[in-house]
């Protein structure tokens, strides 16, 4: 059993890590508002941006931009969102993993550009390509830093580099929820539902390549913004509730040593006056 010091110690410790844990929690809960709010707020533009875009696409072809296109090459880009610091819980785990078992699942040339550090490093240790790295973006993402990523990706696949982009990242369902999700970023893909859209009756001004030149590029940071977005308010949502749980783990560890510490000093009393009362009856 440990001496009276060495649980004492073992609370101290404790107690300076659940002082930290709680300052992370802390800290979490008053960035989590903020982006939260950011990733709410920018769905309904990135959205409706989404139907323009794949209303077009019904109407449109590759001669009209080669982001349209849809070629049969089996290469295929990857962008995986993760964070730059750990700490936040089974994300970045989850995350991980539902790349992986995409790539494994999906035969093909695959290469990859992450944007986190923690995504970076495990895509090293599994030596899966990668063709470019961004650190994260800060507490506040500005649409202005996603404007090199989304350059790199357009002018790759219009060069034919690849036949496909796709977005991994964590998507802010709730505080409690944050669910990994694949989004094909291009080719764009033509609406589903065609039914009232205006076919032919869409009128460019000056013509379809000269907007689609202008719009395109948009397009591709906007919904690379979003996913950075989400990922944020995952971030820092996972980050706040797996902080909570070790502090609360933290006090419950305390509680225990104190018995443990109050047991074993207990103990020491009672010894040393069955000592005293031995050593009494010795005289």
């Amino acid at each position: 059993m440990a001496s009276q010091r060495e649980i004492r110690q073992r609370i101290t410790a404790v107690r300076n890590i659940k002082q930290i844990t709680r300052a992370f929690q802390f800290v979490a809960a008053s960035k989590l508002k903020r982006a939260q709010d950011a990733a709410l707020a920018a769905r309904p533009y990135s959205d409706k941006l989404d139907e323009v875009l794949a209303d077009l696409a019904t109407v449109l072809s590759q001669d009209d931009h080669p982001l349209f296109a849809n070629p049969d090459d089996a290469r295929r880009l990857i962008v995986l969102i993760t964070t730059d610091r750990g700490l936040a819980g089974p994300l970045n785990t989850n995350t991980i993993r539902f790349v992986a078992r995409t790539i494994t699942e999906h035969a093909g040339d695959i290469t990859l550009v992450t944007i986190g550090r923690k995504g970076r490093d495990a895509m090293r240790r599994a030596r899966m390509p990668i063709e470019a790295h961004f650190a994260g973006f800060g507490d506040r993402p500005t649409f202005a830093d996603t404007l090199p990523v989304a350059r790199l990706i357009t002018e790759d696949f219009i060069a034919g580099t690849y036949g496909r982009v796709d977005i991994v990242y964590p998507r802010f369902v709730s505080t409690l929820s944050q669910r990994p999700e694949l989004t094909q970023l291009l080719p764009i893909r033509p609406a589903e539902d065609t039914t009232g859209l205006p076919g032919n009756q869409f009128i460019f001004e000056p013509n379809p390549r000269a907007v689609l030149e202008q719009l395109l590029p948009r397009y591709v940071a906007t919904r690379l913004y979003q996913a950075i977005l989400e990922a944020k308010a995952s971030e820092e949502s996972s980050r706040m509730v797996a902080m909570k749980a070790a502090t609360e783990n933290a006090e419950e560890l305390i509680e225990d040593y104190t018995l443990a510490y109050n047991k074993v000093r207990q103990a020491n009393i009672t010894r040393e006056m069955v000592e005293i009362a031995t050593g009494a009856r010795a005289h």
